[in-house]
């Protein structure tokens, strides 16, 4: 680690959508650069571009050629390509996914070397960085791969709620046939310890959701409740982890009964993904539980749709900039 200010990578996401304005937004607030220097992954003159589309040319970030040249005070473009760079705003194309894979595989290898404390990824398209060299459902596969944590774990972080996921990216048809006892002990384990190390909580409570409407009704809608998710409970509950349920999803959020749980295991994507969008109200973080090193990104996509109208709120990103201060320094402590 460095000594603080922490050095926190951001990449820049697909040069197409919000990440740019997102990016920009965020920096913005001085408050930042009293905590961190971040140091964009990104290409300047598309920066520029962004800038002037969205008229914030008074905004300032320093560019530099190498680390070497960071200004510790300020925010920092690291300059990735030198050459122009085709930005079609709001459309999906090959060159955006080729110039978001350069940005993630230059900031991974700094944080490999610790030249960078923490990664803050923008959001990128899953379907247009598809390459040779990236075969992944998304950010939280690819850094796995990349930092050898085969059982990292996706989790939504509000001021509110911690909603993780036993399933990723994955077709709801897979979705069943993806769940084993195995696996959501696994996961209950990777979520204590990060409640723990990461968030702070001595003594961290989890509830598990079920999978099936009631529950599966003790079989009549399905078996996954009494085979695999409540085995694996009382497994973990065994070995001194505090997790409940199955708890029925609907009542579970419409009650607020998540607010007595400091995380949440959700069972699949939009389970747990719906009621976290409306619970965090545009402010919420995605963090990878389960890696060694820290990583957190906004928890919204690219938003071709609203792209350079100046509509997007940089407070997703800001908190995740935070947000991988915070876990810095509960990891320090």
């Amino acid at each position: 680690m460095s000594e603080n200010p922490f050095k926190i990578g951001i990449t820049q996401g697909d040069i197409n959508g919000i990440s740019y304005e997102v990016i920009l937004k965020a920096l913005s607030d001085n408050k930042i650069t009293e905590l961190c220097t971040p140091i964009i992954y990104g290409i300047a003159k598309v920066a520029s571009f962004h800038k002037s589309k969205l008229d914030m040319q008074e905004s300032t970030i320093q560019v530099i050629k190498k680390l070497e040249q960071v200004n510790l005070k300020k925010s920092n473009l690291l300059n990735l390509v030198e050459q122009e760079v085709k930005v079609d705003l709001g459309t999906s194309t090959e060159t955006a996914g080729k110039m978001a894979e350069l940005s993630l595989n230059s900031a991974c290898n700094d944080l490999k070397n610790k030249k960078i404390d923490a990664i803050v990824t923008a959001p990128i398209n899953k379907a247009n960085i598809q390459s040779a060299t990236f075969k992944f459902n998304g950010h939280t596969e690819y850094l796995a791969s990349q930092f050898d944590a085969k059982d990292a774990t996706m989790m939504m972080i509000s001021d509110d709620c911690r909603i993780a996921f036993a399933t990723n990216h994955l077709p709801v048809e897979q979705v069943s046939k993806s769940l084993s006892k195995d696996l959501i002990i696994k996961k209950l384990q990777i979520i204590n310890a990060t409640l723990k190390k990461d968030f702070a909580c001595t003594n961290p409570t989890i509830a598990v959701l079920a999978l099936n409407p009631h529950a599966g009704d003790n079989g009549l809608i399905g078996n996954e409740e009494k085979e695999i998710i409540k085995p694996a409970i009382d497994a973990a509950f065994m070995s001194k982890i505090n997790a409940f349920g199955p708890f029925p999803a609907d009542g579970f959020f419409g009650t607020g009964h998540y607010r007595k749980f400091d995380a949440v295991l959700a069972m699949y994507h939009d389970q747990g993904m719906v009621p976290f969008k409306v619970i965090s109200r545009g402010e919420g973080v995605n963090f990878t539980a389960g890696l060694p090193i820290v990583r957190t990104s906004p928890a919204h996509g690219t938003a071709y749709d609203i792209v350079g109208r100046n509509l997007a709120s940089g407070n997703s990103m800001r908190n995740a900039i935070y947000l991988a201060i915070d876990i810095l320094r509960n990891r320090l402590r």
